[in-house]
């Protein structure tokens, strides 16, 4: 079954061709409109999102070399997300659905993550615990079988990727956060300041990075303009260090309650190469199995939401066209 997955839910306008088995085009239009403002504008993304998601499907369905009379299925994610940004890609699958003809699905973005291991390899066998990590959000999840998703920990604050965006704007490194401290954590001392690591000695699974973001911040303003110059490798990395064992030790503290022996790390935040390392480690010497996304796989991307359609389709399930945007959608 040959599916056009369209992903427009935030600042990244994609548009992918996924069929039973392989990816066979995913093209990531990001938004750079938006560094200057440190932030996304829902306005501007909006705007990106009319001007260039028909060039984009065109341009997946050239590289797939297929054709719109090839698409068997149309998936779209309706939530979570800006709901502007929503409204651009649903309106253009419904479109599509009726000029084409085929059916069409609306895809939970959080559920594109979770599936983004298994969008062009075989992914873990049930049961299995994951971990979505990102910009919006930070969840724990136990995956019993197929579209069964049981919540055991959230963040009850900010995601780790916002601490990321957050502590980057304290430091003035520009947005997004998260490259720009992975970056300069490369060249620092991870262990040089010990940043608190919340929540991490309960019994439950949630997570909280809102203080470890004011930590910092309270440790910069503790410094004058050119000792926080010269720490700021130390402060990335020492930082780095702590979200990452934070999310480390909670994700096996998980497996081992629930008896599992594969994890899955997803989201934007799983491209940072220290988690991925720390992981990587992690599992080894557990002798867990470990699938983490290709990093073009773990930011916001069409060939996730294609491949959970494409699941959802061949399943059955397929969307009616009274479906709206839902910004605020839970797993």
């Amino acid at each position: 079954m040959l599916v056009l997955g369209i992903e427009t839910s935030c600042d990244e306008t994609s548009a992918a061709l996924v069929d039973d088995e392989h990816i066979l085009s995913n093209i990531i239009a990001t938004q750079s409109v938006h560094s200057e403002y440190g932030g996304v504008v829902p306005e501007f993304a909006s705007r990106a999102h009319i001007k260039q998601l028909s060039l984009i499907i065109k341009e997946a369905l050239r590289k797939a070399e297929k054709e719109f009379s090839d698409i068997d299925g149309i998936a779209v994610t309706y939530g979570p997300g800006l709901a502007g940004s929503l409204l651009i890609g649903l309106g253009v699958a419904k479109g599509l659905a009726l000029r084409l003809g085929v059916p069409w699905i609306g895809v939970n973005h959080i559920e594109g993550h979770i599936l983004a291991a298994s969008a062009d390899a075989k992914g873990p066998d049930y049961p299995y615990v994951c971990l979505v990590v990102s910009g919006g959000h930070t969840l724990l999840l136990l995956i019993g079988e197929q579209f069964s998703y049981k919540i055991l920990g959230r963040t009850i604050d900010d995601a780790a990727g916002e601490a990321f965006d957050k502590v980057a704007k304290v430091l003035d490194l520009g947005y997004p956060g998260g490259p720009a401290i992975e970056q300069k954590a490369m060249t620092g001392n991870s262990r040089a300041v010990h940043f608190p690591r919340a929540l991490l000695n309960k019994d439950n699974l949630d997570f909280s990075f809102s203080g470890l973001k004011t930590s910092v911040l309270y440790f910069a303003q503790s410094l004058d303009k050119e000792e926080l110059v010269a720490k700021i490798p130390d402060i990335a990395a020492s930082f780095q260090n702590a979200v990452v064992d934070v999310l480390s030790q909670k994700s096996f503290r998980a497996i081992e309650k629930y008896n599992c022996t594969s994890i899955v790390l997803a989201g934007g935040v799983a491209r940072n190469s220290a988690l991925r390392h720390r992981f990587e480690e992690d599992c080894k010497k557990r002798g867990i199995h470990l699938f983490i996304p290709a990093p073009e796989l773990c930011t916001d991307n069409a060939a996730m939401i294609a491949r959970a359609g494409n699941m959802r389709l061949r399943s059955g399930y397929q969307s009616s066209f009274d479906l709206d945007v839902i910004p605020n959608l839970s797993l």
